[in-house]
């Protein structure tokens, strides 16, 4: 399996449509951090959640605190990965109006249409979000902007994606049963999908995870470690395992995340680590041994050394299983 699959398999997300709109023009909403959407949806606080805007008809501008503008067009999905909050409206620089009792429709899982605006020209999007495991998601998303979008209506399985959750949206909205399981999954089918896309629009200069992934050298390291990271790895061996010489593997690997293998090896492992710490009850040694340390004590070093604390106080400070 390559590294972007093997992260996704392993982030838990889980999606869900929560808003769907029909405004005319002028009109305009201010959505708040995702974390406090988050909060209005129900999602728990422990789950690091992305926001997505699909316009279906017409058209409509987002703008981010600092100014940063984004027009889009029907077929166009724009995704915040870090949940800035932001303004969408009918056109830059229009003032947001009132909610519309937005909250009120997402506490409720309303997914009939809400219809607002001025009377002019109608654009029509469904709005939702993802929620993953912060430590698992982080390589993929750490390297993403605040904001970006891709147009799913380039090829059949975009259009596939788009009527298949316009149609679950109908369903759900008329409480037919299983609608929202399967428009859960779909809205994953969909984040996915327009990850993909973005990771094909990348130049190739770019540096950063995403674009190391499509380098069939780096690609390839990245798959070996996070599917065998408890393994006693050296450089060598991960060198053959490609077939590439070790310094040119430490060069290329560092090329594009700016650090060598074992370096990056080591901190998915305390990401891992970290996780389980927050979400399980076993004890520090046996986690130690789960993410590769043959000692506890080396563990709690580079464990600190990551986190600014040993594990036991990491984990009474940030753990999420009930008391």
């Amino acid at each position: 399996m390559d590294a972007f699959s093997q992260i996704l398999s392993g982030v838990q997300l889980n999606g869900a449509v929560f808003f769907r709109a029909e405004f005319s023009a002028p009109w305009g909403v201010s959505t708040p951090a995702a974390q406090a959407m988050a909060a209005t949806a129900g999602v728990g606080a422990e789950q690091l959640v992305v926001l997505y805007h699909l316009v279906i008809d017409g058209g409509a501008v987002v703008e981010l605190l600092d100014g940063q503008r984004t027009e889009l067009i029907p077929g166009d999905i724009v995704v915040f990965p870090h949940g800035d909050p932001h303004l969408m409206s009918s056109s830059a620089g229009a003032r947001p109006f009132s909610n519309y009792g937005i909250s009120d429709k997402i506490k409720a899982r309303d997914l009939v249409p809400l219809r607002a605006g001025g009377g002019g020209a109608v654009s029509r999007f469904v709005c939702g979000y993802m929620s993953c495991d912060p430590h698992l998601s982080r390589p993929i998303l750490s390297g993403l902007p605040p904001v970006f979008k891709v147009n799913i209506r380039t090829d059949p399985s975009g259009l596939w994606l788009e009527n298949s959750i316009l149609h679950l949206v109908e369903e759900a909205a008329s409480g037919r049963i299983g609608s929202d399981a399967m428009l859960a999954k779909l809205s994953e089918a969909l984040f996915v999908d327009t990850l993909r896309r973005y990771v094909a629009s990348l130049p190739e200069q770019q540096t950063g995870w995403l674009t190391g992934v499509r380098d069939p050298t780096v690609g390839k390291s990245l798959g070996l470690l996070h599917s065998r990271f408890a393994h006693p790895w050296t450089i060598a061996e991960l060198a053959d395992e490609v077939g590439i010489s070790r310094s040119a593997l430490v060069q290329r690997f560092t090329r594009y995340l700016s650090e060598p293998p074992m370096t990056y090896l080591t901190r998915w492992r305390l990401q891992v680590a970290a996780r389980s710490l927050e979400r399980t009850a076993r004890g520090v040694a046996e986690i130690a041994a789960e993410v590769g340390y043959e000692s506890e004590a080396a563990f709690n070093r580079a464990f600190k050394r990551e986190f600014g604390q040993p594990p036991g106080r990491y984990r009474s400070d940030h753990r999420t299983l009930p008391a």
